[in-house]
């Protein structure tokens, strides 16, 4: 028998696809599954949306509860104040605001928002402010991350919500900043009406809610309290 006879077999070569097709089928399906996210995008959003302004109309009326209707506002970082449209972005720097009014059209109350770094992640708030006392009335967690059972106190705790029937925020005499920074302190040291008690194990987050207040009314009052008149009657 010959070695020419007892050569193995040589194995074909596979069949190799083009890079070019791949890249073709890989663009096709990119194409697709982006159709189909913004799709999905555009149906779910009008009713994101209306979500959204649904939970952000119990926030407004869980620290304003005597509104019947309420109109979005922002102050402008120069001052002054204008009426924001429905759904409509704040333009950048600005401070939004919502003001409630009674069946009347006379204003009730202001709400607004602010936050500032708990223990876990950022806890934002909403806050009534009353005009006629110069005090913040009401407070709720918009959103928040902290420790179950520990920094969601400031949900429930009564004592610690106490500290928002009347707390102090009036301006200094110019009308310039707050007379008095607006801080949470260690539980059962309180002395003055605007300091915050604090949470006993849940002081950060204390913290937070007070920085949020704090730094919210430094940026919104000055400009909104010599522009209230404007606001006392629903436009």
């Amino acid at each position: 028998m010959s070695a020419e006879t007892m050569s193995p077999e040589v194995p074909a070569a596979p069949n190799v696809t083009p890079t070019a097709v791949l890249l073709r089928a890989l663009g096709i399906i990119s194409a697709i599954c982006g159709l189909i996210i913004v799709g999905s995008y555009e149906i779910t959003l009008p009713a994101a949306n209306a979500n959204r302004r649904i939970a952000l109309e119990r926030a407004v009326l869980k620290v304003v509860p005597t509104a019947k209707s309420i109109v979005e506002y922002y102050a402008l970082p120069a001052g002054g104040i204008g009426q924001a449209k429905s759904g409509e972005a704040a333009p950048p720097g600005v401070a939004k605001f919502y003001a409630g009014y009674d069946d009347d059209g006379k204003l009730t109350g202001i709400a607004a928002e602010g936050g500032a770094k708990g223990y876990a992640d950022l806890v934002r708030i909403m806050f009534g402010y009353d005009p006629g006392c110069q005090c913040v009335t009401g407070m709720s967690v918009v959103t928040m991350r902290e420790t179950p059972g520990i920094g969601d106190k400031i949900l429930i705790d009564k004592n610690f919500l106490a500290n928002f029937k009347a707390l102090d925020v009036k301006l200094k005499d110019d009308l310039s900043a707050l007379a008095n920074e607006v801080k949470a302190v260690k539980h059962g040291t309180k002395t003055n009406p605007w300091q915050i008690d604090a949470i006993a194990g849940a002081t950060v987050t204390s913290r937070a809610v007070g920085k949020g207040i704090n730094d919210a009314a430094e940026f919104l009052l000055p400009k909104l309290v010599p522009n209230i008149e404007k606001l006392k009657v629903k436009s």
